[in-house]
C-alpha cells in the first residue's frame, strides 16, 4: 500500500505541474475551456500510460535500488521537490527529480564506484537534447503549417482549422505525457508492484488526477511569460512538445515535458521573429531544471542515510 500511495503522490504532483506544459499555451490563448480540456485530456493520459508506457518503465526500474523501500523514498522526496517548485510557479521536471533521487540513494547504498555512470550519462544527454529538439521541431513546423494555413482563404475555415487541430494536438500531447512520464511515477517501485500492467495503470491514473487538479499559476508562467502566443503559435508549440515527448517515449527514455514546451515556445518565437517576453523567466526555469535533480538527490540521500542509521 505504501508503494501505491507514494506513486499516487508523485503522479498527482507530476500531473498538476505538467498540465501547464501540455495545455498551457492553448488555455492562455483562449483556444480551450480550462475545465473541459483537463477532463478530456486526463483520459488520454491514462491511455498513453497503458498503451506505450512499458518501455520507459523498464529503463527507469533498471536504475532502481535493490532495497525495496528505497524506491518509495525516491518517489516521496521527488514529489516534495516537485510540489515546492509547483507552488513557486515553475514547471518542474519529474524526470529530473526522480533521477536525482535515484542517484542520491545509489550513492548512499553502493558508493561512487558502483554507480551505472554510462546509463546516467545517457539520461543526462537526453535532458540536454530535449529542449533543443523541441526548438528545432517548432521552428520548422511553424513554417510548414503556416504555408498551408495561408492557403485557407475564408476566416471561418481558418478558425475551424485552428480549433480542431489544437484539440487533436492537445490530446496527442496528453497521450504522449502519459506514455513518457508514467516511468517516473512507478518505475522506481516497479519490482514491488504486482505487474507492469498494474504499474502503467496506477501511474496513468495518478498523473490524470494531477491534471484535473492542476495549478493555474504554472499555466500562466508557461503561457504568458516566455513568448506571447496567438492561437496558431500555441498550436505549433504544443505540437512540437507532443512530437518530442512521443519520440523519446518510443525509445524508452522519460524526458521533461516542461523542457519540451519551453523549447517549443522559443522555437515558435524564433520562427516569428519575436523576442522573449521575459528572459528572466526563462533563466529562472533553467535554474529550476538544474536545481531539481540536485535538491532531490541531496534530500533523498540525507533521508536514506537517516533511515540506514
Amino acid at each position: 500500500m505504501w508503494y501505491v500511495l507514494s506513486s499516487i503522490f508523485l503522479g498527482w504532483t507530476l500531473g498538476a505541474n505538467n498540465t501547464a506544459s501540455i495545455f498551457g499555451p492553448g488555455i492562455v490563448a483562449g483556444t480551450f475551456h480550462h475545465r473541459k480540456i483537463l477532463l478530456v485530456g486526463s483520459i488520454f493520459v491514462v491511455l498513453g500510460a497503458l498503451l506505450n508506457g512499458q518501455e520507459g518503465l523498464k529503463n527507469v526500474s533498471s536504475l532502481a535500488s535493490a532495497h525495496p523501500h528505497d524506491g518509495m523514498l525516491v518517489l516521496i522526496c521527488a514529489a516534495l521537490t516537485m510540489l515546492t517548485l509547483t507552488k513557486l510557479g515553475f514547471p518542474a521536471s519529474a524526470t529530473q527529480t526522480v533521477f536525482g533521487g535515484m542517484v542520491g540513494v545509489g550513492l548512499v547504498r553502493m558508493g561512487v564506484a558502483s554507480m551505472r555512470w554510462s546509463t546516467i550519462a545517457k539520461f543526462l544527454t537526453f535532458w540536454l537534447i530535449t529542449p533543443l529538439f523541441a526548438v528545432m521541431v517548432a521552428f520548422f513546423a511553424f513554417h510548414i503549417l503556416a504555408f498551408f494555413f495561408r492557403k485557407i482563404r475564408k476566416t471561418q475555415f481558418q478558425d475551424a482549422f485552428i480549433y480542431i487541430s489544437s484539440w487533436l494536438t492537445a490530446l496527442y500531447d496528453a497521450y504522449a505525457l502519459g506514455a513518457n512520464n508514467v516511468a517516473n511515477v512507478t518505475g522506481p517501485v516497479l519490482n514491488q508492484l504486482p505487474s507492469i500492467r498494474f504499474a502503467t495503470l496506477l501511474g496513468g491514473f495518478a498523473i490524470a488526477l494531477g491534471v484535473v487538479t492542476s495549478s493555474k499559476k504554472v499555466i500562466d508562467t508557461v503561457g504568458k511569460q516566455i513568448v506571447l502566443l496567438d492561437h496558431f503559435s500555441s498550436l505549433v508549440a504544443m505540437l512540437a512538445q507532443a512530437i518530442s515527448l512521443w519520440t523519446f517515449s518510443l525509445i524508452g527514455v522519460p524526458v521533461a515535458a516542461s523542457q519540451a514546451i519551453v523549447g517549443g515556445i522559443i522555437g515558435v518565437g524564433l520562427a516569428r521573429g519575436v523576442k522573449l517576453s521575459s528572459k528572466k523567466t526563462v533563466l529562472e526555469m533553467v535554474g529550476a531544471w538544474l536545481l531539481s535533480p540536485l535538491v532531490s538527490a541531496v534530500f533523498t540521500a540525507l533521508i536514506c542515510r537517516l533511515v540506514l542509521v
